[in-house]
């Protein structure tokens, strides 16, 4: 089975070399991705349904935002689960598939530590300025900037394929290539041009997480009599930090997986799976969780919409004894 899959794109240098698994080795690699992909669909599919199910979260910005990041996620993931499945299967796929499929997964991976930084500000202004929250923080107004995250998201990406169809021909749209970036965007003018803007949005997120911080520090400290929603506010965004610095993992994993290349050269199959485990899949188990779980409004009606699931199915069970 051939095995050359992988996101990365950074590093234009990058030598993509052709190896093979042997059916096992590919098959057991598969399964174990479908099995992630399964738990993960059911636990963000869970969220998704109780957050649809009760008006008091879709009437509450942060709640929004937290649901359109699950989404975001499931919808990333689900997409490079197909491309690394499709490297197994077929290994090349049609330019203009490849295309549609990696323009998806790199507005969504870019979206994520912009809608970071979006919930920060949001836990900022109901901390430091609780009076202006609910003027400020509308419903109305998150959707506009859930269209805004989009808009940042998609615009300095996009422009990758205008230049591609101004400097390839129509046919090339026709031919058959191993889906990765670097092969369907060739320009390399193009992967300075993600560099920097890949600098730039991580910078933002990054003094934003930082300052949003450390003003809701400031401000427990000052009122102590709002000291735990400041508490809970803070730990919420250290995750969210913690969420960044995952997100980041996948502009740098190209180099860290050429290092350990040189440090392990016979495990270049081992290594490039257990960086998209690691890059890939792991941050998107951190979502759910932090509001999931920590989340004491949003866990309550979580467990009652998973007691009302197995209540459901028993009685069913029952019916057809």
């Amino acid at each position: 089975m051939n095995s050359s899959f992988g996101l990365g794109d950074n590093i234009t240098s990058v030598q993509w070399i052709l190896v093979r698994d042997t059916l096992t080795t590919a098959v057991v690699k598969n399964l174990v991705v479908v099995l992630v992909w399964l738990l993960l669909s059911f636990i963000n599919g869970s969220v998704v349904a109780t957050f649809f199910k009760h008006q008091v979260f879709y009437e509450d910005p942060r709640y929004i935002l937290f649901i359109h990041m699950v989404i975001n996620d499931a919808v990333q993931l689900t997409v490079t689960i197909m491309l690394f499945i499709l490297s197994y299967v077929y290994y090349r796929i049609n330019v203009s598939f490849c295309c549609f499929f990696i323009m998806l997964a790199v507005f969504t991976t870019r979206n994520t530590p912009v809608n970071l930084a979006s919930m920060a500000i949001e836990r900022y202004i109901a901390v430091c300025d609780p009076l202006r929250h609910a003027q400020v923080c509308t419903v109305q107004k998150t959707y506009f900037l859930i269209g805004l995250i989009w808009l940042i998201s998609v615009v300095p990406d996009i422009t990758d394929l205008f230049v591609t169809l101004a400097n390839e021909p129509l046919s090339f749209f026709h031919e058959s290539v191993f889906c990765l970036r670097q092969n369907i965007f060739k320009d390399p003018v193009l992967a300075y041009k993600r560099q920097a803007f890949d600098g730039l949005y991580f910078s933002c997120v990054f003094l934003t997480l930082v300052y949003t911080y450390l003003r809701i520090l400031f401000a427990a400290r000052a009122h102590s009599t709002e000291k735990t929603s400041a508490r809970r506010a803070r730990n919420t965004i250290l995750l969210h930090g913690s969420q960044l610095a995952m997100c980041m993992l996948s502009y740098v994993s190209p180099s860290v997986e050429i290092i350990l290349h040189l440090i392990f050269p016979g495990r270049i199959l081992e290594i490039r799976f257990a960086n998209y485990l690691v890059v890939y899949m792991l941050p998107r188990f951190l979502s759910p969780i932090i509001y999931g779980v920590r989340d004491k409004k949003f866990r309550n009606h979580l467990r009652k919409y998973f007691v009302g699931g197995c209540r459901v199915g028993l009685q069913k069970g029952r019916g057809t004894l």
